[in-house]
This record gives C-alpha cells, sequence and structure tokens, in this order.
C-alpha cells in the first residue's frame, strides 16, 4: 500500500497539492473576510432592533446527549493492511463518531482505539451492487462490467459500507438481516448528524463562512446547493478543494496504473484517501490561522458598528433603493415567467414527504406515551415509573425507532429541478428536514418530562396515571402547533434554497456589470459592512419571498398537510414552563435507581446510559458479538426485539452431564426420531447392582403400550443410614437367601398354570384369563382410567384404587383359587420376613409385574 503511495504521489505531486490548496484558501479567505464584518454587523443590527421569533410551545434542552452513547457492538471488517477481515468492536459515542476496538475488553479497559470514523460526507450502503455502482463510475475512463466482481469478498449476504467520493472506504458485515438493519441505521444517523456539523449557536461566524462559501463557488460558476457542505469547517474547505484537485489528479495518476481494474480502483482509492488527509490537514491549519485573524478584528469592528449605526442603516437603505431600482423590473419579469408557474409544484413535492415524517413522529410519540401510561397503570410505584420515563427520554436519539420517520422524507422527488434550477440532489432537503424532525421529538419528549416532573409533586401512585394522561395531551396539542411552524420554516428555506441561485443565475449577467458604480455611494468607513454584492442579493430575495409565503399560506389554508394558519396564535398554556430546568431528568437517579456517577465513571456511564440496546451482555459465551444474539437492556426497546426474548425463551436448556435437552412442558415433536419414540416408546430401565427386572414394576400411563425395553446397567454404591458399613451383614444374606426363594415359588406356580392352560386350549377366557401364549389380555375398555391392572398381582400403589367388581368365572376353567391362595401366602411370608429383618433402604424391592 506504502508503495503505490508513494510512486504516483511524489514530492512534485504534494507540492502542487499544497500550492493549489493555499491558492483555494486564500481567495476563500478574501470573501470570508468580507463576510465576516457583514455578518458582525446583522448580528449587531438584530441584538439592537430586536427579532419577532414566533415563541415555540416547546421546550429545548441544549445538552441532551450528556453522558449518553448511541450505541456499540461487534461486527467484523475487512483490514486493507492484511487484506482479511477480522472481528471489531465499535463504540459510537454522543459525538457519532464511530470509534474501533480490538475487542469490547479492549474497550472497558479504556485502551485507545484503532481507529475512529468521521462520517460526515459518507454514504452508509448495504447492497455490494450498489457499491460496485459507485466505485465503477470513480474511474471513468474504465467501465467494468456489470457481474464484475469487487477486489473484496464479503464472508456473509449482509455488508455494510460506508463510501465517501474522496476518503477511504470502511467495509463490515454482520450475520444477519435484522443486525443490518439496525447497523445501517445507526450509521446513517452518525453520518446525517456528522452532515449538520456548523453550529447555529456561532451568529457570525457561521453565517460569515456559509455566505463566503457561496460567493466563492458562484465567482467560480456553481450556483445551488451542493452535496459535499458537510462536517466541520476544514472537512468543507477539503471537499471544495478537492472539487477542483480531484479531477486534475485523476487525469495525471490513473493512466499510470498497472494491474486489473479491481486493483487499480483499489490504488486509486489509497491514493486518493491519502490526497484528501493531506488537504484536510492544510485546510484546519489555515482555517484556525483565519478565524484567529477575525476574531482578533472583531473588537474594534463592534465598537464602530455600536457607534456609528444609524449612519450605517440610512446609508445601507440609500444604496438598496438605487440597486432596487434598476435591477427590480427585470426581477420581476423573471418572476412572472419562471418562476411564478413553478413554485407551487416544488410546494407540494417538498410537503408531501415532509409531512408524513413528522406526522409519523407524532405517532411514535403517542404510542411511547401511552405505553408508559400502560406500564404505570399496571405497576404505579414510582420506581418503575422513573425506568419507564429514563428510557423514553432518549427516544429522539434512537435510531432503530426514528428510522420509520426517516424514511418518509426518503422519498422527496425533486426530479427535473437538477437541470433547471441547478439543485445537485434531494439530500441536502432531505437531512434538513430528518434533523427538525429529531429536534422536534426531543423538545416534545423534554416537555413532557417536565411537565411530569413538575406535577409529581405531593403526589402519589394512584395519580400517575392521570398525571401522565393529562400531560401527555398537552404535549400533542404543543407538538402540533410547533410541527407545523417549523414545517412552514422549512418550506420557506428551501424554496429560497431552489429559487435564489437560479434567479442569480439568470440575471448575473446582465446585472453584474452594473454593480460596481454603486460602491461611490458608500462611506469609506463603512464600506466594510455595506457590500453591494450582498445588497443586490437581498433584492432579489426580497422580490420573490412574497411570492413564496402567498403559496404557503394558501397550502395552510387547504389543510391537506396538518398545517396552521398564520393568523392561528396559539397562546402560551404554560407560563411558568419556561422557567423550568433545560437539563435532562435523571430519573433513574431520583426514583430509586442508581445515579451513573457512582458506578464506577465513564465506563460505567456507557454501559448503563447506550440509547440502543446494548449488544452484548457480559459473560455470554458468544461465537461472535452481535447485536442480535441477546435481547436488548438498559435502553428503549425496538419492534420486534419482544419476539427475540420470547425465542430465547423458547430454547430448552441442555444438561451438562448427558447433554440432552431438558424437558419443561410437553410439546409437539421436532424430529424424525422423536416421532417414532412416540409411536413405538423405548423405556430405559437402570439396572442398580444387578438387581432383577423382575423384583421392580414398571408404572404405565393409560393407553401406553411398550415396544421394546432396554436396559441399561448402572452401578450405584449403596449407602447404609449411618454410613459405616457397606458389607451386607449375616441377617441381611439370609433374608436375602430367602427372598430368592419365593421369587422361584412364584415362577413355578406361573409355569404350572401355563401348563393347565395349555391341557385345554379351546376354552374361552373371561377378562384377566391367560391366553395361549402366556400374556394377559387387554384390560376392559370399561375399566376406570385410574384402575392399573397388575393381572391378579396388586401393586401397592394401587392400594387405595377403585377398583371394579370382578366378573363370575366359568365352571370350565382350570380352578386356579388354589394356586393363587398359594401364591399370595407365599407374598405374605416374604413380606413378614421383610418386616422382621432391617433392610437397607437402597435393597427395597417391589413386587413382581407382568406385561398386560
Amino acid at each position: 500500500m506504502g508503495d503505490v503511495i508513494s510512486t504516483n504521489l511524489d514530492e512534485g505531486k504534494r507540492e502542487m497539492i499544497t500550492a493549489r490548496t493555499n491558492a483555494v484558501m486564500a481567495e476563500f479567505g478574501r470573501f470570508y473576510e468580507q463576510q465576516y464584518a457583514v455578518a458582525l454587523f446583522n448580528s449587531v443590527r438584530y441584538e439592537i432592533e430586536g427579532g419577532g421569533n414566533t415563541q415555540t410551545q416547546l421546550l429545548h434542552r441544549k445538552d441532551p446527549l450528556k453522558n449518553k452513547s448511541i450505541f456499540s457492538g461487534g461486527l467484523f471488517q475487512y483490514l486493507e493492511e492484511s487484506k482479511k477481515w477480522r472481528s471489531r468492536f465499535l463504540y459510537v459515542g454522543d459525538s457519532y463518531n464511530i470509534s474501533l476496538y480490538e475487542s469490547k475488553a479492549a474497550h472497558d479497559r479504556g485502551l485507545h482505539s484503532k481507529g475512529v470514523i468521521n462520517c460526515a460526507g459518507y454514504r452508509a450502503l448495504t447492497s455490494m451492487e450498489e457499491y460496485l455502482g459507485l466505485l465503477n463510475n470513480s474511474l471513468s475512463d474504465t467501465k467494468a462490467k456489470v457481474a464484475s466482481a469487487p477486489f473484496l469478498k464479503c464472508p456473509t449476504q449482509f455488508p455494510l459500507i460506508l463510501w465517501h467520493p474522496y476518503a477511504r472506504h470502511h467495509y463490515f458485515c454482520v450475520m444477519t438481516e435484522k443486525e443490518q438493519k439496525k447497523w445501517h441505521a445507526v450509521f446513517q444517523d452518525c453520518v446525517r448528524h456528522s452532515n449538520n456539523g456548523l453550529s447555529e449557536e456561532c451568529k457570525v461566524a457561521t453565517p460569515a463562512f456559509t455566505d463566503a462559501l457561496r460567493l466563492y463557488r458562484q465567482a467560480k460558476g456553481h450556483y445551488g446547493t451542493w452535496d459535499l457542505m458537510c462536517g466541520n469547517q476544514a472537512q468543507i474547505l477539503a471537499n471544495l478543494v478537492m472539487e477542483t484537485l480531484h479531477p486534475e489528479l485523476k487525469n495525471l495518476i490513473v493512466p499510470r496504473l498497472k494491474g486489473k481494474l479491481q486493483q487499480r480502483q483499489r490504488d486509486w482509492m489509497l491514493i486518493s484517501d491519502a490526497v484528501y488527509r493531506q488537504v484536510v490537514s492544510q485546510t484546519k491549519t489555515q482555517h484556525e490561522a483565519l478565524a484567529q485573524v477575525c476574531e482578533v478584528e472583531r473588537p474594534r469592528l463592534d465598537s464602530a458598528l455600536r457607534t456609528d449605526m444609524d449612519q450605517i442603516i440610512t446609508s445601507k437603505e440609500h444604496v438598496s433603493g438605487k440597486i432596487r431600482a434598476l435591477v427590480l423590473p427585470r426581477v420581476e419579469q423573471l418572476v412572472r415567467s419562471k418562476v411564478q408557474p413553478y413554485i407551487h409544484s416544488i410546494l407540494e413535492a417538498l410537503m408531501e414527504p415532509t409531512s408524513r415524517g413528522f406526522s409519523e413522529v407524532r405517532d411514535i410519540l403517542f404510542r411511547e406515551l401511552v405505553e408508559v401510561s400502560k406500564n404505570t397503570m399496571n405497576d404505579r410505584s414510582s420506581e418503575k415509573l422513573g425506568e419507564h420515563m429514563d428510557k423514553i427520554s432518549m427516544l429522539a436519539f434512537h435510531p432503530v425507532k426514528m428510522q420509520s420517520c426517516y424514511e418518509k422524507m426518503e422519498a422527496l422527488n425533486l426530479e427535473g429541478l437538477q437541470q433547471r434550477c441547478d439543485v445537485s440532489s434531494p439530500s441536502v432537503f432531505i437531512q434538513r428536514a430528518q434533523i427538525l424532525m429529531r429536534q422536534q421529538m426531543d423538545n416534545a419528549v423534554h416537555t413532557f418530562e417536565q411537565l411530569v416532573h413538575q406535577s409529581l409533586d405531593g403526589h402519589s401512585g394512584e395519580d400517575f396515571c392521570k398525571i401522565i394522561q393529562r400531560c401527555q395531551d398537552r404535549v400533542l396539542k404543543k407538538y402540533d402547533y410547533d410541527s407545523s411552524t417549523v414545517r412552514k420554516k422549512f418550506f420557506r428555506e428551501a424554496l429560497l434554497q431552489i429559487i435564489i441561485p437560479y434567479m442569480l443565475k439568470q440575471l448575473s449577467p446582465s446585472c453584474s456589470p452594473d454593480l460596481p458604480k454603486f460602491k461611490e455611494l458608500i462611506f469609506e468607513d463603512f464600506s466594510r459592512f455595506i457590500l453591494v454584492e450582498n445588497i443586490f442579493e437581498e433584492v432579489v430575495l426580497q422580490s420573490v419571498s412574497k411570492d413564496i409565503m402567498m403559496a404557503v399560506k394558501e397550502a395552510a389554508v387547504q389543510r391537506r398537510h396538518n398545517l396552521y394558519r398564520d393568523s392561528m396564535v396559539l397562546t402560551n398554556s404554560d407560563p411558568n414552563l419556561h422557567l423550568l430546568g433545560e437539563d435532562t431528568i435523571d430519573w433513574a437517579g431520583q426514583f430509586g435507581g442508581v445515579k451513573g456517577d457512582r458506578q464506577g465513571g465513564e465506563v460505567a456511564n456507557r454501559k448503563r446510559k447506550q440509547i440502543v440496546s446494548m449488544i452484548h451482555l457480559d459473560g455470554m459465551p458468544l461465537p461472535y458479538e452481535s447485536c442480535q444474539e441477546v435481547p436488548g437492556v438498559d435502553g428503549i426497546p425496538e419492534e420486534s426485539e419482544g419476539q427475540t426474548e420470547q425465542d430465547l425463551e423458547t430454547e430448552k436448556p441442555v444438561n451438562p452431564i448427558q447433554h440432552v435437552p431438558i424437558e419443561k412442558e410437553p410439546g409437539s415433536p421436532d424430529s424424525l426420531n422423536e416421532i417414532r419414540d412416540l409411536i413405538n416408546p423405548v423405556l430405559e430401565v437402570v439396572e442398580k447392582d444387578g438387581s432383577q427386572l423382575t423384583n421392580g414394576m414398571l408404572l404405565l400411563e393409560e393407553g401406553d403400550e411398550v415396544k421394546h425395553i432396554t436396559t441399561v446397567t448402572e452401578i450405584v454404591p449403596r449407602e447404609s443410614p449411618n454410613k459405616v458399613d457397606e458389607e451386607l451383614d449375616t441377617a441381611q444374606i439370609e433374608q436375602f437367601l430367602e427372598e430368592e426363594q419365593c421369587v422361584s415359588a412364584i415362577e413355578s406356580a406361573i409355569q404350572q398354570i401355563e401348563i393347565a392352560i395349555q391341557e385345554d386350549p379351546n376354552e374361552n377366557l373371561s377378562e384377566g384369563a391367560i391366553d395361549s401364549d402366556g400374556e394377559f389380555t387387554q384390560t376392559s375398555t370399561n375399566s376406570s382410567p385410574l384402575h392399573h391392572d397388575d393381572s391378579g398381582f396388586q401393586s401397592p400403589a394401587n392400594e387405595n384404587v377403585e377398583e371394579v367388581e370382578p366378573q363370575p368365572i366359568t365352571d370350565e376353567v382350570v380352578d386356579t383359587e388354589q394356586v393363587m391362595l398359594t401364591l399370595v401366602e407365599g407374598v405374605k411370608s416374604s413380606i413378614d420376613l421383610d418386616a422382621k429383618a432391617p433392610c437397607d433402604a437402597s435393597e427395597k424391592k417391589s413386587e413382581v409385574e407382568i406385561e398386560s
């Protein structure tokens, strides 16, 4: 790998990369310094004049993921160095960066990770076909066949691939489809969060950066949205450099690569990653220096602004009027002919999937709140309430739970806008709407927590259910109002992002040459805060904003997508609600749980506070660490997770000695041998110490028919009650001999009965008589099911069982009464001997049983 990079990226090419990066950063720096002063002017003016933002009904918390982690678990990763698949433990913290560890034990011990993946600009794929399509497009001069195999083979059918246009690709795989869906949802959430990296709390730096980037690209002829405006400032600037540098390097290096197509693709990916890392390092250093220079200059600019704010505003309004008079006729003509006819169709395309996504958020919120109410009704203890509230508090950041909401937004289709309005793809709007869904869900859950916590003071468990129901209704009403406000704002911003770049692209050729003359109207002291390029864009924006606002109002009046009209202002019914805290409530700690800082620091917090269900439980012998091998714990249970628990409960435990399943309850047979055993049962009779089978009795349930008996000899040492002497004394030996003689007498009597029957085979025997084969006939169907027929020899176990009245015996049958009397007397004498002599507990003998 090192040879390929060092060979194709020699010192000359690295110097070219450095020079190109410096040139882009220098040009971008000029735009940034200009826009920084303008952004500071807008911020101070907004601070002085005040804003007219709508008061939201839901509360907002600043740091919802404090002491939380998103997900962790084991899967397989492909290593470029060894070209092999290895098991890895992945940990996704509150920063949404993916940390890779050699094992779970290494993570628990706090060892350094093998690597960290920042998912900004990546795409999470679950298909090798989709990945091959993107990979083949990376080398435009060589097209692979559709059936061509990639340079690696996935060991399972469930791959997970993180693809980036410039950076290194990452390959993972799991064992089941269910695991794949869970990890894919987590990876998508990481990408979504990383792409939304610029903080909106920076009222000066963030607007200055975005405006400078937009003006830089417009100067290069690129209008409209940009897919790679994702990540932090250094990553965005690196993407800006690679936008032009990457094609040039490809033309220089790819023709020199050798080998098959797959090998060339592999080598080019490694080279591209090395270039990207070098560019990111340089852009990070230079942007930090640029930002530091502007921050040093900020106090002086701020002082000048606050001193001359009125004069600056007056001067700007004067220049704006002049520019508006020049360009307004052209703008209105463009709006009437090429913008107004398409506003409603674009808005409808945006509203349909967005409204479905927010409606799905409301449905999930409602179901979870109802579930909390049901659980509280079943168990009204404060500990259980704290447990359920602790689980629901992180609902918005649960990728699997929120996946159905995000999928609704994936249906956004802006077909035709890519060419007409220079919209690269709808991914910018999709990810923005998904971020808003997550924010609204978190605001609703946080408000519900605050209302419940506020209402619980002084109430017992009997009132919990009523309190939760009342808070639920209030939160849903607030969510309906806020979600409508957020969606209308999103629609207006999306329409402006689509329409304004298109209008600027159409108007710039005719209007830009006339703009420099308006700089003469601006005082030199105010020239840093008033730029004619910005004023021109504001004039264009104001000219079309009225049409966009009217289209959104008409959509709200139709009520097709559950939008409130602007005239409907929901007053705040909870004036004291906004005075509550913004921090997350520690439900587990306040209602009987154990706080995270008492369980051993950060590692214990990671285990307890993981949002998505745990992947691996300590002590579970798993062949690989998988998120589906054990039921989820310490998180919100995902869909079908309960089914997994039921499946685990139905598994039969295995006897560690005999290695056979321990039957819990009767069930249907699962194999052919079990079915055969049910048809022809086999009894295993354990013979201890050589005792005779005829001395024991086989107890069968009614209807059982034994086809085969297997004798298993097992030597078990006998123990006397006092465990002193293991040998039989003389009295026990004599008793044993007498019992043997009794058994011999019984056997001889049975032989005499058989001989007597064989002498008269033509006689019919009634129930209880013996057939010609020496076996007793089957029990009569009229006999009681509780009665066990011992064919004349009553077992002690059946002494108290209700007996059926015996049928009379005919005179023709051989008189066996005398024989039976003799046998009974012999048995009684044996019993008397047993009672007189002390007998070992392990040598008690049952009466003889004959199969019926």
